[in-house]
């Protein structure tokens, strides 16, 4: 029996020992290792992202603009057809509230009646002062023929009695020519007067008319035919709805997007906008229909940026008008956009998780040997970058960077000398200078940092710095290099 479970207990052990080589991915070759080969062909450059379908050109189907015009401040949505709705010329499309309009009517209705009881009393004002006038001027004629009639019968009266009579008709021809023109003038201020309750009462009759007419803008029909999309406002971009407030100032209720033209609105970062250009092409696709394809192309590239509200980025407005016609295309679609911004003949291209950066400055990628190779990285697209030096086609590359590796430097292109960030540009100018210690052994970069913060420069200056170092010092001194340089160190190494 005991035998037994020894040999079962062995058994187990077995097992977990092939079942850790098998799956043990820290191990060998760390684990199983996916690669890839360097293809060589032509090679697209392409910039992707989504947009929102939209219509080119539409119809705005709007409230009542003269609204404002009487003081109206706010008109909500009582009753709005369904969005996607389609309707004909004529049909119903939304009724706006009328409270406040029939406010208006009845302000206007008082006002007509107010000025129709001051025209009344202006005509009879008019009449009786006229009246007046002309009872007054009947009066001195009839005083001046008595008058004329006296002057006519005193002839055999004394002079003075005489002159007497003939002064009286003398004024009295003088009151009537003034009189008379006195009539003319009350003649001219009652037209004037008329005129002006005239206007007054033709105003508030106009007003009233116009809001009686304006009552039924208040009911929206549709312009044309078409399908009925609700319309935005503000800065927010709001979608109009029932209950929504309707601005007198822009009185857009909703659309009728002419479907057979569609664009697609997008939005690219800064880093990529530089590629995009008028006139290029676009591969669309729909996530509403995955097996639709269209094809359209960039007709306007916003030069002013905007800042993304989900992010830090700034992002650029670029159009895109699709080139077919599609019965399913809705507006507020999403798209997925394909920008080909160039395309490029005969080069070599990887897929870019085979791309790894190394002190996040330079490119290298790993080859099948386990060699770390910079590279020199060209255009990229959503998948593949564009290889121009450190590989050639057909090597076998590794798709991911194995843990063994992950300290390792890679091999450098001399041609890209001094085109690398200068901190890294030193670690190559170390190796071609060959900053040594004095056994031989190459210099750590924390002591190159070192000696050349005490002003030493160059590989040479070093050289010659351990060597007069070390020659002024006694035998049985530790070597030159087995401990870091520092001008602390190095005083204290001379005192001895």
């Amino acid at each position: 029996m005991r035998k037994k479970l020894i040999i079962f207990g062995v058994i187990i052990v077995g097992s977990i020992v092939l079942a850790l080589t098998v799956f043990n991915t820290d191990s060998g070759e760390d684990g199983i290792a996916l690669f890839t080969k360097v293809e060589g062909g032509d090679f697209t450059v392409e910039v992707t992202t989504t947009g929102e379908l939209s219509a080119e050109r539409s119809v705005k189907i709007m409230g009542p603009a003269a609204a404002r015009e009487y003081g109206i401040r706010s008109m909500t949505i009582q009753t709005l057809v369904i969005e996607g709705t389609e309707v004909k010329k004529g049909d119903f499309v939304a009724e706006l509230d009328k409270g406040e309009l029939y406010d208006k009517i009845q302000e206007a209705q008082d006002k007509l009646d107010a000025e129709l009881t001051a025209f009344e009393n202006a005509k009879l004002d008019t009449a009786l002062t006229l009246r007046s006038e002309r009872d007054k001027l009947l009066n001195l004629e009839y005083t001046l023929e008595e008058r004329k009639l006296t002057l006519e019968q005193s002839q055999y009266e004394p002079p003075a009695t005489v002159k007497k009579y003939n002064n009286d008709v003398t004024k009295t021809e003088r009151d009537l020519s003034l009189s008379e023109e006195n009539y003319l003038i009350k003649i001219e201020q009652a037209k004037a007067k008329m005129i002006e309750q005239s206007f007054k009462l033709k105003k508030a009759r106009d007003r009233f008319s116009n809001l009686n007419e304006l009552l039924g803008d208040f009911t929206i029909l549709a312009p044309q035919d078409g399908m009925v999309i609700y319309a935005t406002s503000g800065f927010s971009k709001a979608r109009v709805i029932e209950g929504s407030s309707v601005s007198p100032w822009s009185p857009q209720v909703a659309e009728l997007p002419d479907l057979s033209s569609m664009i697609s609105t997008t939005f690219i970062n800064e880093v990529d906008i530089r590629k995009v250009q008028p006139g290029q092409e676009v591969s669309i696709g729909l996530d509403a229909f995955p097996e639709k394809k269209l094809t359209g192309k960039v007709i306007r590239v916003a030069r002013v940026g905007q800042q993304n509200p989900n992010s830090d980025a700034k992002v650029f407005e670029v159009i895109v008008r699709l080139n077919e016609s599609d019965r399913d295309l809705r507006p507020a679609m999403t798209t997925s956009n394909i920008i080909v911004t160039e395309e490029l003949n005969e080069v070599m291209f990887i897929p870019l998780e085979a791309l790894q950066v190394f002190n996040d400055s330079i490119n290298y990628v790993i080859k099948r040997n386990g060699a770390l190779q910079e590279v020199k990285v060209g255009m990229t697209n959503s998948n593949d970058a564009v290889i121009e030096m450190g590989v050639a086609v057909g090597d076998e590359l590794y798709l991911s960077l194995p843990a063994s590796m992950e300290d390792k430097e890679p091999t450098l292109i001399p041609e890209l000398n001094g085109t690398r960030q200068q901190k890294y540009e030193l670690n190559l100018g170390e190796e071609e200078e060959q900053w040594l210690n004095a056994d031989g052994t190459p210099m750590s970069p924390a002591m190159v940092e070192r000696l050349k913060g005490m002003g030493i420069n160059s590989a040479s200056e070093a050289q010659d710095a351990m060597k007069k170092f070390g020659g002024g010092r006694q035998g049985g001194g530790r070597p030159a290099g087995t401990r870091p340089a520092s001008t602390g160190g190095a005083s204290r190494t001379g005192n001895n």
